[in-house]
């Protein structure tokens, strides 16, 4: 394996974006590549002028709330009233259903990051002579929703040439649509702040478009104007900020209102106009995500000891299991046992809710397709979903998914591969420097991770509040060194090491530090 020094990494990292056609936001596609988005804007700029209605639907996730702010933001930038609905996980269920219809009497209704499954909420909304435009990203159905538009790159017939973006883009290539019809003074670029938040959130590829939207968006989120954002950064108190900070700061924030209570608590964070009610939502978003933690963790126990290892995906469920939780805790133990993982909560009346999270080169909503006949409904992407069935039906479920994974034993789970070996001694703020110079990480563009071979144990610690964070003091030919293992508690650490390992920026008291994060001891 070869030396990875400064030059090579740099080297290596930038190969990742050589091809990337929309290098600048200058060279984005336009929203006219958008199948339906001429429609859509019209039948809009039509319910503006003769002042409609206008009711817009989001969603309970990161990416719905965003989408919802980015479009409640655009038209009080230009002054039209709209109404607005978030659903209640636990009491309207996802995204635009006949519940929610039922709540809306009149005008137009738009969708943001739901609305592809909505085939009887549609048809509902027809019977009411309610029009309807759909923006989503999910994967489309056999079932199409009956409505006026619908505005999703993942339509067979959308000339949108990048596929995987979030909800959030969607809402946004509306907006810019409706300010070029209507010729409006919006700045589109103000909402970079809140898209790449949502990117991240969604889990999107960190590729293209994606890349250069949300680098240019958390440039624009450290400046930003927005309380809310001016509120998380006196807290992060950081000279910059990278996507980990999202995904495991802000993102679990936001997403545990929609998780634990209603997703409305964090919209009115982010649309809040002075700082004393974005602190008295921030409040409560930590009081939740903090309720959020403990839950999951007591759920993740749980499961643990229902999993059978030899089996190709993890199938557990159970009655008092938490359904704001069981996503995360899918994601978890899909990547603990590297494969994918369905955790279903069963409900009063007997239908079991899942979230199916998997990091792996299986289209999770295709392997769910082959069970459709078991279930009541499903949705979601190649890397998570959600489903519902009978309780009677899921052993039946499970054995399919089994048997469907058989075929791709080599594919449950993707091996991020090393960058090569490296030499302790090299890792200084300049090696730190090009690491960060090619933020932002995630799905498709993994941050550079290293193979550190034969370190000597000096010594251990059990760190954090709850001791549950493995502190290793390490010696790599007479150089001392320290590096982290989060959320692992083991004791059993041998005397000679090989690592996996990725390097952070460590920032305490204005003091910047490269830090070795442990992925995996070999």
């Amino acid at each position: 394996m070869s030396k990875i020094t400064k030059d090579r990494l740099f080297e290596l990292l930038s190969a990742r974006h050589i091809n990337n056609p929309y290098s600048k936001l200058a060279d984005i596609p336009p929203p006219t590549s958008f199948k339906d988005i001429d429609i859509a804007t019209k039948r809009i700029k039509k319910a503006i002028l003769e002042n409609e209605t206008i009711t817009i639907v989001g969603d309970y996730d990161v990416d719905g709330i965003v989408s919802t702010t980015i479009m409640l933001d655009f038209f009080k930038q230009i002054n039209i009233k709209v109404n607005h609905i978030i659903p209640n996980r636990f009491e309207h269920g996802y995204g635009l259903s006949t519940k929610i219809v039922d709540l809306i009497e009149k005008g137009l209704v738009i969708t943001v990051d739901n609305g592809i499954s909505a085939y009887e909420a549609s048809l509902k909304l027809k019977e009411k002579n309610i029009d309807l435009i759909i923006t989503d990203h999910h994967t489309v159905g056999e079932k199409i929703p009956q409505a006026l538009a619908i505005i999703n790159p993942k339509q067979k017939d959308c000339t949108f040439p990048f596929k995987d973006i979030c909800g959030a883009q969607v809402a946004w290539y509306l907006c810019a649509a409706i300010k070029k019809e209507m010729n409006l003074n919006v700045n589109m670029s103000d909402y970079l702040d809140l898209l790449s938040i949502a990117i991240i959130a969604d889990i999107m590829p960190m590729t293209a478009l994606n890349y250069t939207i949300t680098k240019q968006g958390l440039k624009k989120l450290k400046s930003s104007s927005r309380e809310a954002f001016k509120l998380l950064n006196s807290i992060l108190s950081k000279e910059s900020l990278i996507s980990d900070d999202i995904g495991f700061f802000i993102a679990p924030k936001l997403n545990s209102a929609g998780r634990m209570d209603d997703a409305t608590i964090a919209l009115d964070f982010l649309l809040s106009e002075d700082s004393f009610s974005a602190n008295e939502s921030l409040s409560l978003l930590d009081e939740l995500n903090n309720y959020r933690k403990t839950l999951q963790e007591d759920i993740s126990n749980k499961a643990n000891l229902k999993i059978d290892k030899n089996k190709n995906a993890i199938i557990v469920w159970d009655e008092n299991w938490h359904e704001g939780v069981i996503g995360i805790v899918a994601s978890k133990l899909s990547n603990l046992y590297k494969k994918p993982a369905f955790i279903f909560t069963v409900q009063e009346n007997d239908i079991a809710k899942g979230s199916v999270r998997a990091n792996s080169n299986i289209n999770l909503y295709e392997l769910i397709s082959k069970a459709s006949h078991l279930l009541i409904g499903f949705g979601g992407h190649k890397n998570a979903a959600g489903l519902s069935l009978k309780l009677e039906n899921l052993e039946a479920f499970e054995k399919i998914i089994n048997e469907e994974l058989e075929n791709f034993k080599d594919d449950l789970h993707i091996e991020i591969d090393t960058l090569g070996e490296l030499d302790v001694s090299s890792v200084d703020l300049e090696f730190l420097s090009i690491i960060e110079g090619f933020e932002p990480y995630g799905l498709e563009n993994h941050r550079p991770i290293f193979k550190i071979s034969n370190v000597n144990l000096v010594k251990y610690d059990l760190i954090g509040r709850d001791k549950n964070h493995l502190k290793l003091t390490l010696d790599s030919n007479g150089v001392i060194f320290e590096a982290i293992k989060f959320n692992d508690s083991n004791k059993n650490i041998p005397n000679i090491l090989n690592l996996i390992v990725s390097v952070a920026k460590n920032e305490f008291k204005g003091v910047i530090t490269p830090q070795f994060l442990i992925q995996e001891i070999l």
